[in-house]
């Protein structure tokens, strides 16, 4: 065979590799085995030659054997000192019939061993960071699995229902098992997220969609008082889920929030993309995103710099976005506000363990076959980074326990997920994940780098204390990579509730901090023991910054500019967010 005719036939078998390659990818669902094998032989291989590890885990096994057996000939008196207790974050035994014998014993026993096999994973010399992080996270998944709470006859809470009830907590448990394989099988929403109706009683802020084009609708919302301050803003949410977590129900609307208190609100409604949309790339996002809305927004508010608003990648693009135009001399953004949006990749909490060479070219090698990827590998991967609260705990209430938890409108938007293109996230995972090049200055926009370091413009970034997508220490080294005033608040919560925390909510608190143009650098555990505490909403505290950095209310702009090709299309919530 000649170089020609090889030529011919090498991309046929490179792309039957691949698509072999694939098929495995779904099989484990996404999760490399080389990957996994790479940090299990590091670990191994390394902990094998460490006998002094071997020996303070042995004494520490005889250590444990001893307290647990004096525990045990103690605790069924009930009146006894725990040998252990359990983390701050671990609520599986926190009921007080564990407290009983012979329960008691089994969760300590349980908690002495996690604790053990975290000190077998962990403190091995030579072993890589990272492979030290998958070893220590997965062999804690698996171990997880076989928690005395995860089963009936070892968990004294259900054991005590099924007393109660005659056993029908597990008949309705069982139900409750084949309702949610049967809605899993046709691609249904879980149980009780039919109640909310995007459009009917969440997304249903009044507002226009006043343009759009392939990958996004710009949705511009009605005002609702008299006068308004004349700087818009542009919130740019995330595509990874749709945008209306910022607009659910009436009550949670961080939309209406602004548009109550005088804002012209502009939102972009991103596409969810299918196979045809496989080559949407990055700089797709930034141009026909991005600086599509805010050519509209500038159209339809004209004269008016505006305030742009980013969230989770929605942020991370806001950011790119605001170097590229303080690079090229555009002046149109008056501020700037980051919510859970990280722009330094060096420490991305426990997403890492996803992350890494082997990783992506698996999830590219998936990607590719189908031209997206799904939700549900994302979502897979953000309930094992949670898998006690988001796994296993409900797996007991819903099917041991029987009961099911009331639905709300954030959970029924977190089940309303979306797609992301093959080359998109190939190039955020690449670029940013792996290289952190939007950080060291590498990034490219137009053909030429982009800097943090060019901004200019005020910033307002919010992080969240339990976050495990954008963890806040992350989040925060923005203070690292430009010289202008940050207002930082860490919010109570998570990903999403620590944002979706309006005035009211019971739990709300956060804390806040300004640093000062060219102000001197606060590292974060400074900042967490010096910034003062408030209870209530970030919300105010965003608010009234928006206002400080705003003209005075004035005359209320039209809905849309239908001269500058910007008219009316649809209502709100639009088209796109209703597409599955």
């Amino acid at each position: 065979m000649d170089l020609s005719e090889l030529l011919k036939v090498q991309p046929a078998a490179l792309d039957s590799a691949r698509l072999r390659r694939a098929q495995l990818a779904r099989r484990t669902s996404g999760i490399s085995p080389a990957s996994l094998m790479l940090a299990y032989a590091d670990w191994l291989a390394h902990f094998a030659i460490a006998p002094d590890k071997h020996e303070a885990l042995a004494r520490k096994a005889v250590r444990q054997g001893q307290r647990l057996a004096q525990y045990a000939a103690h605790a069924w008196s009930g009146d006894c000192p725990p040998c252990i207790e359990p983390l701050v974050q671990d609520r599986r035994f926190a009921d007080a019939a564990w407290q009983r014998w012979p329960y008691n014993v089994l969760h300590q026993g349980f908690l002495l061993y996690q604790q053990w096999v975290h000190g077998v994973t962990t403190g091995v010399r030579g072993v890589t960071k990272h492979h030290e992080d998958v070893v220590t996270f997965v062999s804690r998944q698996l171990l997880d699995t076989v928690a005395p709470s995860n089963f009936a006859a070892t968990n004294p809470e259900v054991l005590a229902k099924t007393l109660a009830s005659g056993g029908t907590n597990l008949l309705s448990g069982w139900l409750n098992f084949l309702s949610d394989c049967e809605r899993l099988a046709a691609g249904r929403p879980p149980a009780g997220a039919e109640a909310f109706v995007v459009g009917e009683n969440v997304a249903v802020t009044p507002g226009k969609v006043v343009f759009r084009n392939r990958l996004i609708e710009l949705i511009q919302y009605e005002p609702s008082t008299p006068r308004v301050h004349p700087e818009p803003v542009l919130v740019v949410p995330a595509w990874i889920m749709k945008y209306y977590i910022l607009d659910l129900s009436p009550h949670n609307s961080l939309v209406k929030y602004l548009v109550d208190r005088g804002h012209t609100v502009f939102a972009i409604s991103w596409k969810n993309p299918t196979r045809e949309d496989r080559d949407l790339g990055m700089d797709d996002y930034l141009r026909l995103g991005l600086m599509d809305a805010i050519d509209a927004v500038s159209a339809i508010v004209p004269g008016a710099a505006l305030h742009a608003a980013g969230y989770c990648i929605g942020g991370t693009l806001l950011a790119i976005g605001a170097a590229a135009m303080a690079r090229d001399g555009d002046s149109r953004l008056k501020t700037l506000t980051l919510l859970t949006a990280q722009t330094d990749f060096t420490e991305p909490g426990e997403l890492a363990l996803f992350i890494d060479e082997s990783e992506v070219t698996y999830l590219e090698d998936m990607m590719w076959a189908r031209g997206y990827l799904d939700m549900g590998q994302m979502a897979g991967a953000f309930q094992l980074l949670r898998s006690n609260d988001l796994v296993w705990s409900r797996m007991v209430r819903e099917y041991l326990m029987g009961e099911r938890a009331p639905m709300s409108d954030l959970m029924a938007w977190n089940a309303d997920g979306t797609r992301l293109p093959y080359r998109m996230h190939s190039e955020y995972l690449r670029g940013l994940y792996l290289r952190n090049d939007l950080a060291a200055g590498r990034l490219a926009v137009g053909g030429r780098p982009v800097a943090l370091t060019d901004l200019r413009v005020p910033v307002f970034s919010v992080g969240t204390e339990r976050d495990h997508v954008a963890p806040w220490r992350s989040v925060y080294k923005l203070n690292l990579l430009t010289d202008v005033e940050i207002t930082f608040v860490l919010a109570s919560g998570g990903h999403n509730t620590g944002v979706v925390s309006e005035p009211g909510h019971p739990k709300g608190s956060y804390q806040v901090a300004k640093r000062a143009y060219d102000g001197k650098y606060v590292d974060p555990d400074t900042y967490f023991a010096t910034a003062a505490r408030r209870e209530g909403s970030w919300w105010i505290e965003w608010q009234r910054w928006l206002a400080v950095h705003s003209s005075e209310p004035g005359a209320l702009p039209g809905m849309g500019a239908p001269k500058q090709g910007y008219a009316p299309l649809a209502a709100a919530p639009g088209t796109y967010v209703l597409e599955r």
